[in-house]
């Protein structure tokens, strides 16, 4: 199977019942990918229900399928938040798609003292909506059955009262926890990357004052796009989420 689609108004369903795949999605599997009767592919809602189908009949804005199979997968536990640093030109944006990738839970874009991207007044509604759909066709391209949250646009001391009760990961070269040594337990997990200019002292000294771990990831700098990702990498083998 080629391709995979998500129909976010798809509900429970049964072998052999019939569901079509409209809008932008049908659109594209219709007149781009060219889907033709008789081909199979999978389809989710992005909250967890996955179906193959089978193609009985297209026009060219939909695509009528009969299902051939149904599964419903199970939320991650504990979640794993990326709080990602807003950053210049689309950093930050990479950052999210990669994590998206990696099997992330929820994204949070964070208002970091040293940022030097700004979300103000129209940009803070235009930029979730912007990640909204990174993480959103990046699980497309990954196959996943939870499309991440992405929740919202944080200051520093709003973050830190958002995720009370959350393992805070910081990530910063002058962490003296290795990422990998790390003792996890069963709450739910945050990894927090600064920007380019990395944490400021004072936004080290709050999180370390909340309970936060400041980590590091080795001797290697990593820049702002990467250090999420690298960091998810290491807790999904912890965590045996490979």
């Amino acid at each position: 199977m080629a391709h995979f689609y998500l129909l976010e108004s798809l509900e429970s369903t049964s072998v052999g019942s019939v569901v079509v795949l409209d809008g932008s999605e049908g659109r594209h599997a219709a007149t781009v990918s060219r889907v033709r009767v008789g081909e199979s592919f999978a389809l989710g809602n992005g909250r967890g229900l996955m179906v193959t189908a089978e193609v009985t009949a297209t026009t060219k804005d939909t695509v009528e399928l009969r299902v051939v199979s149904v599964e419903q997968h199970q939320e991650s536990s504990p979640k794993i938040y990326l709080v990602q640093a807003l950053a210049k030109t689309d950093r930050d944006e990479r950052a999210v798609e990669a994590a998206t990738e990696l099997g992330i839970d929820v994204v949070i874009p964070w208002a970091a003292d040293r940022s030097i991207s700004k979300w103000e007044g129209p940009k803070i509604e235009k930029g979730l909506s912007r990640w909204s759909a990174i993480v959103r066709e990046a699980s497309k391209q990954s196959i996943r059955a939870f499309v991440p949250q992405v929740d919202q646009h944080l200051k520093t001391t709003q973050l830190i009262s958002e995720l009370s009760g959350v393992h805070l990961l910081v990530l910063d070269p002058t962490g003296s926890v290795p990422l990998s040594a790390v003792v996890l337990d069963s709450r739910d997990i945050a990894l927090v990357v600064g920007p380019e200019g990395g944490l400021s002292e004072s936004e080290l000294l709050r999180f370390s004052e909340s309970g936060a771990t400041i980590v590091s990831l080795g001797h290697n700098i990593l820049r702002t796009s990467t250090a999420g990702p690298a960091a998810l990498a290491i807790l999904n083998s912890k965590l045996g989420r490979c």
